[in-house]
């Protein structure tokens, strides 16, 4: 169980990278866009397109990443009160009774939306460049599915805490800065007492 769900933690994280890259394309793309169209009065007819697919791609694709990362938002006002049991048999009733209806509809409903655009070629009405969006539709369903497989992952985690107790530990990736200083100051406290202790 351990192997399925680092396995598909990995994937979530590798292709929550891949598309991080989206960020670059998109600062590039709006610093162009600004200068041809402030500085030298030519705008394009295909940037607000393009930065609108990036952006959603990575909208669509960093779903997975985010809830592997165990990033998405939460309400946990009163369940980081709760133990850690509590906690996953939570987490565990949501993800069947919620997370995973949304995440089939996602898929069906997405499917049926990028095979429609994909039947009759759909392009943008946002500006004369036409630009073809069903290529882009496409990561609609994929990202349900992606969503479903990191979804099963996290069930498999709430199952190991309920049998052990303990919260399975997670690939860490990127960290908010403030959790880098907090784990410092945690550290530096730690010193201070043993060098109290010593003395």
């Amino acid at each position: 169980m351990e192997k399925f769900i680092y396995f598909f933690e990995s994937l979530s994280i590798w292709i929550g990278r891949a598309f991080g890259w989206c960020i670059l394309i998109l600062t590039l793309s709006v610093t162009y866009e600004v200068f041809v169209r402030y500085v030298l009065n030519a705008p394009t007819v295909w940037a607000f397109d393009m930065m609108v697919q990036m952006y959603g791609g990575l909208f669509l694709m960093a779903g997975a990443y985010a809830l592997a990362q165990d990033a998405h938002v939460r309400g946990d006002v009163l369940y980081r009160l709760f133990p850690v049991k509590a906690q996953a048999w939570i987490d565990l009733i949501l993800y069947i009774f919620f997370f995973f209806p949304g995440m089939l509809a996602l898929v069906w409903f997405g499917y049926e939306i990028a095979s429609d655009s994909w039947r009759y070629k759909e392009v943008s009405w946002n500006s004369p460049a036409r630009i073809q969006i069903y290529f882009f539709k496409s990561l609609i369903p994929l990202a349900g599915g992606l969503l479903i497989l990191q979804g099963i992952s996290e069930s498999m985690r709430c199952i190991l805490c309920i049998r052990n107790g303990t919260w399975m530990k997670r690939h860490e990736d990127v960290r908010e800065t403030e959790e880098d200083l907090i784990k410092q100051q945690e550290e530096e406290q730690r010193r201070k007492k043993a060098l109290g202790k010593d003395d």
